[in-house]
């Protein structure tokens, strides 16, 4: 009998915590996946002392005897994968025999790394806040069918190569942006050589083919909901579908084949980079959130905007992700602050709502109910009858507001630091 694919992906604006859970729920399945995004995303893993940063690779690559995929959706860029592969080798991790590419996936060229600081420098302060990486002008080309996909470097490299960067220079050109490219192409190059020590694949069949034969596959999603291309926060979104209907087109997997799918979200919100965030702190509590919560970009190190949840986008969320169990990450942040507040609709032009609305730029006024804290430090409970009693009100209230079991709480970055209920 066909098994489903898994889908784990973020509800809010990234960094919820994907890798870590993951790699805690990877022992129940044969295959873990990647399905979109590229190096922008930094998926953090901490166990046995050590901490690992993932960037293209599926965070079920430390559980041995799993394979990992890195699907059509994703977009690679060589010289950081192979930054990200020897950094993982040096820890004793053999990847050759446990990951695998997908030949459609897209590449990132070194000249997408230049038109991403060209366009973002023209934008001046309207800029969307990127990470610099390339992601946006690879997709652009992607759409546009102009780009490069792993398969080219085994048919015609070099002529397909040589004709896209020629026209990224072109591009360049017209924005007088000056730079070097010898240094960015050299080590460019020398991933490809690393990318082609891979097995790559057609991905679609070999999931799909597992599918059949019975094996469990966890999709592993990149970024959040709320920077969905097409239901985040738009413009200041990344350039992929972050959210589960993702998993079908950067994997090649149908929607009936679809079964859980586990959202993650933290007890407060945190944005990276420029865009609206109703419920940002810009007080002493948003600063005690980040430095508790070590809300540092785990790719830029650029710290994080923080504020209270917003069950308006949360609830959005999980509508449209069809989400069947929520994972609630870094509860142990909240551990000190004597009320907690939630954000059950917004006031816009003095009418209050709870559906979240086209745009959220602009003035916009979160209405907060607010719920005891439990002053209690979490970090060291290992199972849900160490709850405190305002903890378990806390989350009996979000159940209740999001109409999904909560099934995972952490309470803090190791994997053992995380609670089945």
């Amino acid at each position: 009998m066909s098994k489903k694919v898994d889908v784990l992906l973020g509800l809010q604006w990234g960094d919820e915590g994907k890798g870590k859970v993951v790699d805690v729920l990877t022992p129940r399945y044969d295959m873990v996946t990647r399905f979109q995004g590229g190096p922008n995303a930094g998926h953090t893993l901490e166990f046995n002392g050590e901490k690992y940063v993932l960037r293209s690779i599926p965070s079920g690559i430390f559980q041995g005897d799993k394979i990992n995929i890195i699907g059509n959706g994703v977009v690679l860029d060589p010289a950081l994968f192979k930054a990200e592969v020897e950094a993982l080798e040096k820890t004793g991790h053999p990847l050759t025999k446990r990951l695998k590419i997908s030949k459609k996936a897209h590449l990132i060229l070194p000249t997408h790394r230049l038109l991403d600081q060209a366009y973002e420098s023209a934008k001046g302060e309207s800029k969307i806040g990127t990470t610099g990486k390339g992601i946006g002008p690879a997709y652009s080309d992607k759409i546009s069918r102009n780009g490069l996909r792993v398969g080219d470097i085994l048919h015609n490299f070099d002529q397909k190569y040589a004709i896209a960067i020629q026209r990224h220079k072109e591009i360049l050109e017209q924005y007088n942006f000056s730079y070097e490219l010898a240094a960015l192409e050299k080590e460019w190059m020398e991933g490809i050589e690393t990318i082609r020590k891979f097995e790559l694949i057609d991905s679609e069949h070999v999931i799909n083919d597992a599918l059949k034969e019975g094996k469990k596959v966890l999709a592993e999603g990149a970024q959040g909901t709320m920077l969905d291309i097409d239901f985040g926060s738009y413009p200041f979104v990344t350039s992929s579908n972050t959210i589960c209907a993702g998993a079908c087109t950067g994997l090649g997997v149908a929607p009936r084949t679809i079964g859980d799918v586990y959202g993650i979200f933290k007890a407060y919100c945190t944005r990276v980079g420029s865009g609206p965030f109703p419920t940002e702190l810009f007080d002493a509590t948003g600063d005690e959130m980040r430095n508790k919560g070590h809300e540092f970009g785990s790719v830029t190190g650029r710290p994080r905007r923080c504020g209270w949840i917003d069950l308006v986008a949360l609830k959005y969320a999980v509508m449209i992700n069809g989400v069947t169990r929520l994972i609630m990450m870094k509860s142990d942040v909240m551990d000190a602050f004597e009320t907690i507040k939630a954000c059950v609709a917004y006031k816009i032009d003095g009418v209050e709502t709870e559906q979240f609305p086209y745009s959220i730029e602009g003035d916009i006024e979160p209405v907060y109910i607010e719920l005891p804290g439990w002053q209690t430090d979490m970090s060291g409970m290992r199972s849900e009858n160490e709850f405190p009693e305002e903890f378990n009100a806390y989350l009996n209230f979000l159940e209740a507001e999001l109409e999904v079991p909560i099934t995972i709480v952490s309470v803090g970055p190791d994997r053992a630091q995380t609670i089945q209920r």
